[in-house]
């Protein structure tokens, strides 16, 4: 038998590479999506042949995950319960759908990850994967009768015992996961949502006391909704995050703080740092601001609750999500042209935006002069919309 695990080299997965053997009698194959996981991913190779694996791929995902994934759900304006930029969900279809090509390809019987049963994740990887391949085998390590593990604790004794090398410990147990968009940071201490976040385990966001002193503008090009240039200079879709997120660091923008109510039921504590994605979704709104029709804006506005949650929930290849992006796109057609953001102590201000296609018109918007508008023409129009409100105040005086 020959499984397929997705890789990352942290406890989880460097645990289930040595149980995938043992327990299914199996040859392992790692493989690892490089999504900008950055220095996680130096040594990774040597890590998963020396913990059992017969070989590991590292797939260089970066400049796809940027183009097909990241700024098409940004676009959207997606944002799950107001405040997560949905930087692990967003990867993980994209990880679902390589697992399967791999899986193919190396002539595997199944894969194998290890998202929790508590988690979003295996719902992310399963319908993703299935969305694909419907015949594919998955192995949940987590769920797995043959699993013996009961929490990250009994793991971290299970590596030490098979000279697995893992950086987590009992005294600090909480998860990370890193790629392009973000970092998020769960359990252990976070699990009680009244510790603080404790700075010192930042990576890319600046804590507020050691942010730059002095106020910095940028300004964020867009084409049809798309960013193409920082501060007037062509960049690919990657290196448009790596840099943003480079100056959003230095600013302490885009780290929050939640509570979030997972898709199996429960509430979760989670940390994330999103500098590039909150630079990005400020100055792609304001941007909208001057260029999207009222009509229109409302109206994709009104689906962006329900398209969070199918990326959040793992619906990314549904045809529900297929047909909002398509909305979405039709929305874009002229959202084309530069936004200026002020970034300052954790803080991302729109300062200006210009377009071609602006529906702006200061001569209309302005309370000077007459000429574009006539102001008695409000008159009717308040008239007729105030209407259904009379009848509705005459009536209950009646009842009252």
């Amino acid at each position: 038998m020959k499984v397929v695990v997705a890789y990352s080299g942290g406890l989880d997965t460097s645990v289930i590479v040595k149980w995938v053997k043992k327990a299914y009698k199996a040859e392992v194959v790692c493989y690892c999506a490089d999504v900008g996981q950055q220095e996680e991913l130096d040594g990774l190779e040597a890590k998963a042949i020396a913990t059992g694996a017969s070989k590991c791929i590292i797939d260089d995902l970066n400049e796809e995950f940027a183009r097909d994934f990241i700024f098409p759900m940004l676009q959207g304006e997606a944002i799950y319960e107001n405040n997560y930029l949905l930087g692990t969900s967003i990867a993980r279809p994209l990880i679902a759908k390589r697992l399967v090509e791999v899986a193919k390809a190396e002539g595997a019987d199944a894969i194998c990850h290890g998202a929790t049963g508590k988690g979003n994740d295996q719902v992310r990887f399963e319908l993703n994967a299935n969305a694909i391949d419907p015949s594919i085998k998955v192995i949940a390590a987590w769920r797995d009768p043959k699993w013996t593990f009961t929490g990250r604790l009994d793991m971290i004794e299970y590596a030490k015992k098979n000279h697995i090398p893992v950086s987590v410990s009992a005294k600090k147990p909480y998860s990370m996961d890193r790629n392009l968009l973000h970092i998020s940071f769960e359990g252990g201490i976070l699990e009680d949502p009244w510790n603080e976040f404790p700075e010192e385990i930042a990576v890319m966001t600046s804590p507020l006391s050691k942010a730059a002193a002095k106020a910095e503008d940028v300004i964020v090009s867009f084409e049809k909704g798309i960013p193409v240039k920082i501060n007037g200079r062509k960049y690919s879709p990657a290196n448009i995050m790596r840099k943003l997120n480079e100056i959003g660091s230095r600013h302490a923008v885009g780290r929050v703080d939640i509570v979030e109510n997972r898709f199996v039921g429960m509430k979760s504590r989670g940390v994330y740092e999103t500098p590039a994605g909150t630079i990005l979704q400020k100055a792609h709104r304001g941007l909208e601001e001057i260029t999207l029709d009222r009509e229109v804006m409302h109206l994709r506005d009104s689906l962006i609750p329900r398209y969070a949650d199918m990326i959040y929930n793992g619906f990314w290849y549904a045809p529900e999500r297929e047909m909002i992006q398509a909305l979405i796109t039709e929305s874009q057609k002229f959202v084309t042209g530069d936004v200026r953001v002020k970034l300052f102590k954790g803080a991302c201000h729109v300062t200006g935006r210009r377009s071609i296609y602006s529906l702006y018109d200061d001569s209309i918007a302005s309370f000077e002069g007459t000429e574009s508008y006539d102001h008695k023409d409000a008159a009717g129009f308040i008239k007729l919309n105030a209407l259904r409100l009379k009848v509705l105040a005459r009536s209950r005086q009646k009842r009252y």
